[in-house]
């Protein structure tokens, strides 16, 4: 998930509306696309040509379900059609910095676990990276992984999935096909 925890936060939402979840790391969903029958993700806009823009991850889990055979489905409410007409990533307009221009910080999940409790943190101390800054010789939150100033950080928050990689769409206009979005859009804008 992205550093503002959507997808634990999300997962939280559904297990506590007695909904099954599972939090899957980005880097996983090949081994896990072999088990699943669908996707369905939100958008934050949907673009003239029938692609979604979505959170960052959402074109890469469209390859790789379109590579799996398993249908896309994007569910997203007509207000978010847009005339946009990016033809892949580097066409989407700058979206600025992330979580509002604060630092990204990478956290070593391998001495970390998201179900800990306070006495388990405690315990696993040892485990912390130690990291300082110019202004302070204090350790920075637990498990914090401090990279040096030469490694730079790219931290989009969105992207861009092409149509041919989405099933259907489902809108408060009925289920579309990604190729009937720009007609919609044509009578939106009328």
């Amino acid at each position: 998930g992205r550093p503002d925890a959507g997808g634990a936060k999300s997962a939280r939402t559904y297990a506590n509306a007695g909904i099954p979840a599972t939090v899957v790391l980005d880097s996983a969903m090949g081994y896990i696309m072999e088990s699943v029958d669908l996707a369905i993700v939100g958008a934050e806009g949907v673009v003239e040509n029938g692609g979604v823009v979505n959170k960052v991850g959402t074109f890469a889990l469209g390859v790789m379900a379109k590579e799996m055979g398993v249908p896309l489905y994007v569910a997203a409410e007509s207000y978010k059609f847009t005339r946009l007409y990016p033809l892949n990533n580097a066409d989407l307009p700058e979206m600025g910095g992330v979580m509002g221009g604060a630092s990204l910080k990478f956290v070593d999940t391998l001495a970390w676990s998201a179900n800990s409790t306070s006495n388990a943190i405690e315990e696993n101390k040892s485990a912390r990276i130690a990291t300082t800054d110019a202004n302070s010789s204090s350790s920075l939150h637990p498990y914090v992984v401090d990279l040096p100033p030469s490694v730079s950080i790219e931290n989009p928050p969105c992207d861009f999935t092409p149509a041919k990689y989405i099933t259907l769409l489902f809108t408060d206009l009925g289920v579309l096909t990604p190729s009937a979005v720009s007609d919609e859009l044509i009578r939106l804008y009328q």
